[in-house]
C-alpha cells in the first residue's frame, strides 16, 4: 500500500510559453519530493520538460519515456512511478495545457490508480493553447450566452464540420495540424472560414499564428489549434496585437 504522503499530481505548465506557467504549478513543483516529465526518449528533452526548465531552472526533473506510435502501456508507465510513491513521496507529473483535457496525464493517473487503489490524484490547472491563441490573435471567443464546441480533428474534419453547422457557436479544434487543409474546407463550406484563426507551436521555436484561410493548403504540426469564432461577429479589436505572425512567415516567439 501506498504511504499515507503519497500523493500524484499532475501540473498543467501551458502550451509553451513559460512565462504562462502558473504561480500555483510553481509552487507545485517545487514542493514535489520527484517532478517527472514524459519524453520519447531518455535522453529527449520534451517540450513539458523545456517549459519547467526555463521557468523553474532549480527543479530536479525525472524522464518517464512514452512510446508515441500508439503501442504505449500506461500500465508499464505507472510502474515506473509506483516505487517513488511506494516510499511516499509527492510526485508532479508535468504535462502541456491542462492536466484534464487531451491530457496524457487523465491516462496514467487511472493506471497508477488501478494498481494502488486508494491513491490521492490532483491536478493544477494550465493555461490552455485556444486562450494564448486567442490572445496572440485578437480572437474574442465568447460573448453573452454563445457555447463553445470543443473538438479534435485526429481522424478528419468530420467533427469540425458539424460544429461549424451552427453559426453561433464558436469552435476550437485541437490534434488537427496534419488535417488542417480539410478543416479549412470544412469551414470554407460552412461559411465559417472569415475570422478563423489558427496557432502552430505557441511559445516554442517555429510558431506561427495566422489566418486558417492562409494556412489552407499544407498541414501543420500536431500541435495546431484553430479557433473559429461565432458567425457574423464583428471584430472587437481594430487590429490584431504586433507579436502575431502570419502562416508562413518563419518562426518566432518565446523559447
Amino acid at each position: 500500500m501506498a504511504a499515507m504522503a503519497a500523493k500524484l499530481i499532475g501540473v498543467g505548465v501551458g502550451p509553451g510559453d513559460p512565462d504562462l506557467l502558473t504561480t500555483r504549478a510553481v509552487r507545485t513543483l517545487r514542493a514535489a519530493d520527484r517532478v517527472v516529465a514524459p519524453s520519447v526518449a531518455v535522453d529527449a528533452v520534451g517540450r513539458a520538460e523545456s517549459v519547467v526548465r526555463q521557468a523553474v531552472p532549480d527543479v530536479r526533473i525525472e524522464r518517464l519515456v512514452f512510446d508515441m506510435s500508439g503501442e504505449h502501456s500506461y500500465t508499464d508507465s505507472a510502474a515506473a512511478l509506483l516505487p517513488w510513491l511506494d516510499d511516499g513521496e509527492v510526485v508532479a507529473f508535468v504535462t502541456l495545457g491542462d492536466p484534464n483535457v487531451y491530457s496524457t496525464f487523465s491516462s496514467l493517473a487511472a493506471a497508477v490508480v488501478a494498481q494502488r487503489p486508494g491513491l490521492a490524484v490532483e491536478t493544477v490547472p494550465g493555461i490552455m493553447a485556444f486562450q494564448d491563441l486567442a490572445a496572440r490573435s485578437g480572437t474574442v471567443v465568447l460573448d453573452g450566452s454563445e457555447s463553445l464546441a470543443l473538438v479534435t480533428a485526429l481522424d478528419g474534419a468530420g467533427a469540425v464540420a458539424e460544429a461549424a453547422a451552427d453559426p453561433a457557436r464558436a469552435v476550437v479544434v485541437y490534434k488537427g495540424g496534419r488535417h488542417l487543409p480539410a478543416v479549412a474546407k470544412a469551414l470554407a463550406d460552412a461559411g465559417r472560414l472569415d475570422g478563423a484563426v489558427v496557432g502552430e507551436l505557441l511559445g516554442l521555436p517555429g510558431q506561427r499564428v495566422g489566418p486558417v484561410a492562409e494556412a489552407a493548403d499544407q498541414p501543420a504540426t500536431y500541435l495546431a489549434t484553430v479557433i473559429v469564432p461565432p458567425a457574423n461577429r464583428p471584430p472587437i479589436f481594430s487590429t490584431a496585437p504586433a507579436a502575431v505572425e502570419k502562416m508562413g512567415e518563419g518562426p518566432g516567439g518565446s523559447t
